[in-house]
């Protein structure tokens, strides 16, 4: 019986944290149409989410937004681009503002708060769940 049990308890975490994993990071970034860039890598898209980066090859200004931070979509983002979690990010958004050097990108409550701000925001840049619509806006994707 315990050796079942536990075999049991194994694979109801292994199923967890498989589902977990595939949960958050499902995303997609977007930006307004504005913006010609197609594809980014991981590190140019966390430049500009963490404000390292605040123009675009064309000169434009960069306005990114995040999710709350309480959000798996936003969880599953953090983790993929920064290679952080998103309690990690914010730490790192407590620094820069303690230190005076910047304020955090704006933060959205939903998809379609972010889809709006990104539609409405010349050089806007977002990330939604993979199953929101990117209607009025272009997809990137992330290598």
């Amino acid at each position: 019986m315990k050796l079942s049990y536990r075999v049991a308890i194994a694979l109801l975490a292994g199923t967890a944290l498989i589902t977990g994993s595939a949960q958050a990071a499902s995303y997609k970034v977007i930006v307004n149409n504005s913006v010609s860039v197609s594809s980014l890598s991981k590190k140019a898209a966390s430049d500009l989410f963490l404000k390292k980066t605040t123009k675009w090859e064309s000169g434009a200004a960069v306005a990114p937004v995040d999710q709350l931070d309480s959000s798996n979509t936003r969880e599953g983002f953090s983790k993929a681009v920064h290679g952080k979690t998103a309690a990690a990010v914010k730490s790192y958004w407590n620094q820069q503002i303690f230190s005076g050097r910047d304020v955090p990108p704006v933060e959205k409550k939903s998809d379609a708060e972010v889809l709006s701000f990104v539609r409405s925001t010349p050089g806007a840049i977002g990330y939604v769940s993979e199953a929101a619509s990117a209607e009025g806006v272009r997809v990137v994707s992330i290598n």
